[in-house]
């Protein structure tokens, strides 16, 4: 299986980190043990990790600086991406950020934050419903990401929260490196859209890989894991990797058993038999044929 796959202009292992759990109590504030926080950044660039997932919302800042203080100078390989087109409420909601200001305003705070003069990727995230996107038009606000691009702020554009049209739109306006989309072994939506970006050799980057706020929880999954020795996240993941050569998955954690756990994940092999009773699961969930997944 192979392990890396090109982002932009960089070659990253197709496990990375997400750094959102970083950040204090709903995504609010810095966290209760920086130094622990900052541990864990350390600690899975040393294990090999060299793509991790970012914004300046989470936090808002916390994030983003710990990254800066944990990592700089930053290792030639590591590809910092981070996303704009969302803002925080004072009540910890998540707000619609993708008029111009606001977007020329990310860019911003995203560089200086991370100590960066251009940011190699940055994700335009669309906002719809909490776990989805919704239909709408991407140009305008794609728009000012490529006048950034063009004034040397931001070297690739990528997508998130998005749909199979809107994906077509982007790519029709301007280079697209990556969508990011909630995907996992049994919210699979996405299936046509990741064979196409396949095909055309762009990165599909699976967020909330292990459920997000409602971990998954099946009992083919947990008995996977038994027969194979894992846990029931580390077949989750590993099964991400499996279902297609561009698919990258980042992961977050606050622990560094669980970092350690996760990275492990890389290394497992599922037998057909398994793999086709974890591919039930999201087939179901759709109503097709599990012998189609």
């Amino acid at each position: 299986m192979e392990q890396t796959f090109k982002l932009g202009t960089h070659l990253v292992r197709r496990m990375g980190y997400g750094a959102m759990q970083l950040a204090g109590p709903h995504v609010m504030g810095p966290p209760s043990d920086p130094d622990a926080a900052r541990n864990i950044l350390r600690e899975a660039v040393a294990l090999g990790v060299n793509h991790i997932d970012t914004s300046d919302f989470y936090g808002p800042h916390a994030t983003n600086l710990l990254i800066r203080e944990a990592l700089s100078p930053y290792p030639d390989d590591l590809l910092l991406v981070t996303k704009i087109g969302a803002k925080r409420g004072r009540d910890g909601s998540w707000k619609p950020a993708l008029s111009r200001a606001d977007l020329t305003k990310a860019v911003e705070d995203n560089r200086r934050n991370l100590g960066r003069d251009v940011l190699e990727v940055v994700n335009l995230r669309m906002t719809g419903e909490e776990l989805g996107p919704v239909e709408g038009a991407i140009a305008e606000p794609l728009s000012v990401l490529i006048d950034l691009q063009h004034q040397g702020l931001v070297r690739n554009i990528g997508i998130s929260n998005v749909t199979r049209e809107q994906v077509l739109e982007a790519r029709g306006l301007c280079d697209i490196v990556c969508v990011q989309n909630h995907y996992n072994l049994a919210h699979r939506e996405d299936d046509a859209l990741i064979d196409e970006l396949a095909d055309a050799n762009i990165a599909y980057v699976a967020y909330f890989p292990l459920g997000g706020f409602q971990p998954l929880q099946f009992e083919a999954l947990s008995r996977t894991a038994q027969q194979l020795g894992a846990s029931p996240s580390q077949v989750a993941l590993a099964w991400l990797l499996r279902r297609s050569p561009n698919i990258l998955v980042i992961p977050g954690t606050g622990s560094l058993t669980h970092l350690r756990e996760n990275l492990v994940a890389q290394q497992l092999n599922i037998p057909e038999q398994q793999l086709a009773e974890l591919n039930a699961i999201g087939a179901v969930r759709l109503g097709i044929d599990p012998g189609a997944a």
